[in-house]
């Protein structure tokens, strides 16, 4: 199978991972869901110089952007993981770490880069926020990646 198609099916079942923890989190904290992908689809969109329309039209545009950015993102991270692994296997700790820091620093990185975030400022618990689905993320899309071998 072509590692694009690989990359693409383990990046869904990934996100998909990742998802049900950040809402498993939220259930049991009993916390808002986070703003950080709208506000990310905001200034990315506004920077393009990009209208989505009148304001009530435009926060929803935002939302359904800031939702499929994190599905690209889940995608592309495995993809590039499927790149770098090549043809020979990468051992499951070190291959759940790369796929792991490959969904952060492409979560992460354009929101810091937007100024929409700065992890140097998090407290303990939004590290732990932020990599405990990122890891659900990392095992998840390594094991779909290894299954389609």
């Amino acid at each position: 199978m072509h590692t694009l198609v690989k990359g693409l099916i383990a990046g869904a079942a990934g996100t998909c991972a990742l998802n049900l923890a950040t809402y498993l989190d939220m259930l049991i904290r009993a916390r808002p869901a986070s703003g950080t992908p709208k506000e990310t689809a905001r200034r990315l969109t506004e920077v393009a110089g990009v209208s989505l329309g009148d304001e009530e039209r435009a926060g929803n545009r935002q939302e359904a952007i800031g939702a499929l950015l994190g599905y690209a993102t889940g995608a592309g991270a495995a993809v590039c993981y499927g790149l770098l692994d090549g043809r020979r296997r990468l051992p499951c700790p070190v291959g759940v770490a790369a796929l792991t820091v490959l969904a952060m620093a492409g979560s992460n990185g354009p929101m810091t880069a937007l100024g929409v975030t700065d992890p140097r400022e998090w407290s303990a618990t939004s590290w732990i926020s932020d990599i405990v689905p990122h890891m659900a993320y990392g095992v998840v899309a390594y094991a779909a990646y290894e299954l389609m071998r």
